[in-house]
Order: C-alpha cells, then sequence, then structure tokens
C-alpha cells in the first residue's frame, strides 16, 4: 500500500514539475518578445531612404542599430544564418520600391535569430493578401515561409533589429 501511494505522489509530482517547466518556457517566450522594445514604425511607403547617423558606412558591413528599417533583403546565407539588408523607398512615379543605386554603400548585414518571425502580405503561400490598412502583411507565418522570403530576395519589408540579429520581418504589399 505504501509503494503504490508513493508510485502515486511521485508520479503527480513528476507532472506537476513538467507543467511548472511548459508554463517556465512558455513565460520565457512572453517575456523575450514582452522585453523586446516597442520601436517607431517608419511610414511603409515612404519616399525617402531613412537615415541612420549611428552607422558608419565606410567600415565593413555590419548590423543596423536597433529598430525598423523599411527594406528588402540582397541576400541570405543559410549557413552562417545571416542576411544583407538595405533601405528601400517608395517611387510614385513607377509606382514601385527601390534600393539605394549600385555604387551606394547602403547596407547592412545581420544574423536572423532563431525566433525570427514573418508576417507575409499574401497569406504565407501567396493565395490571398492578407494586410492592414497600411499595407502591412498580418498573417504570422512558419520558418518555411520565413527561408523562403529571406532566399527570394528583394521582397518589401519592414524589418526589425534588436541586439544586431533580425527579429521581425512584416512584407510590406507592392500596390500596382
Amino acid at each position: 500500500m505504501k509503494s503504490s501511494l508513493r508510485r502515486a505522489v511521485g508520479t503527480v509530482a513528476a507532472g506537476a514539475a513538467a507543467v511548472g517547466m511548459v508554463a517556465l518556457m512558455g513565460a520565457g517566450a512572453v517575456a523575450d518578445s514582452a522585453s523586446r522594445p516597442r520601436f517607431p514604425m517608419p511610414e511603409p511607403y515612404g519616399t525617402t531612404f531613412q537615415k541612420d547617423p549611428q552607422h558608419d558606412f565606410s567600415k565593413r558591413i555590419r548590423p543596423r542599430h536597433d529598430g525598423i528599417l523599411r527594406g528588402w533583403v540582397y541576400a541570405y546565407d543559410a549557413k552562417e544564418h545571416t542576411a544583407e539588408y538595405a533601405p528601400i523607398k517608395w517611387v510614385k512615379r513607377t509606382k514601385a520600391f527601390v534600393a539605394p543605386g549600385e555604387y551606394d554603400v547602403m547596407r547592412y548585414s545581420s544574423r536572423v535569430s532563431p525566433k525570427a518571425v514573418l508576417y507575409s502580405a499574401r497569406d504565407c503561400d501567396s493565395t490571398k493578401v492578407t494586410v492592414d490598412s497600411r499595407g502591412l502583411g498580418t498573417k504570422k507565418c512558419g520558418k518555411s515561409a520565413l527561408l523562403a522570403h529571406l532566399r527570394a530576395g528583394e521582397r518589401p519589408a519592414m524589418i526589425t533589429v534588436y541586439r544586431g540579429e533580425i527579429v521581425k520581418i512584416q512584407e510590406i504589399y507592392e500596390r500596382r
């Protein structure tokens, strides 16, 4: 009788410990995103390149300071988990986004966080448009869609950098 009681108590204790660990892990994820500051959102269809006075473009390519950049990814290195990206602006006359000229050195390179998320403007699989009133993607996608976005290159997005890592990409719908 005592041994079955011990087993029952041990099973309940193990179950409670497992529930406690799951709760802590969930709280850690919430705390991680909650601890990230809210950065000001630039205008999605801004007609000038965003200035970055904190960045010295004459030195090697490196991460952008913390914040949100209207830009697009040029290249993604899956082995190093790094993305090279640049600011973009909306040209009203052509109704398209453009990056700085070929010889302009306004480029950044950041590691992509393992916790990075993509909010798609095209329902993660390009079947329907999923945007808010400002033209920003609202559909949260999985890692495969994030990797597809990074590999595709030159897709307009709001790129959030925190502590030198890309933590969020929110696509901008290209209205034509």
